[in-house]
């Protein structure tokens, strides 16, 4: 088991972990050491009993504020998933008939060579 060392409200522990969980160790002490800094600096040098006991009420206080809003997003999420899916909209799209195209290609080949047919006769 690896050993780390750590300072908590500037005193220094050394704390065994699971190999590879060093990092959520070094996290976790980062917390309490947030904690513990201004306790410290308020109230000055404490007992460390005290001073670990305060600053992890602190951290539990502030979880379980998350808790409670991560609870209540929860309920919300659920609510709103249990209401009933709004109908979809039905889309009519009209389809080409087949052979439009060359009907329309056709028509204005007829207009075309009408047009021309007209001006060579005004001319």
């Amino acid at each position: 088991m690896p050993d780390l060392d750590i300072s908590i409200g500037g005193r220094n522990f050394t704390v065994s972990c699971q190999p590879g969980e060093e990092h959520f160790l070094r996290g976790a002490a980062n917390m309490l050491d947030a904690e513990a800094a201004p306790l410290v600096a308020q109230m000055g040098r404490l007992p460390e009993s005290r001073m670990l006991l305060m600053a992890g009420l602190m951290l539990a206080d502030k979880t379980a504020a998350v808790e409670d809003e991560n609870r209540q997003l929860k309920l919300k999420l659920a609510e709103i998933e249990s209401r009933p899916q709004p109908e979809r909209e039905k889309l009519e799209v009209a389809v080409v008939p087949p052979g439009l195209r060359e009907a329309l290609a056709e028509i204005a080949a007829r207009a075309e060579a009408m047009a021309a047919s007209v001006e060579d006769r005004l001319q």
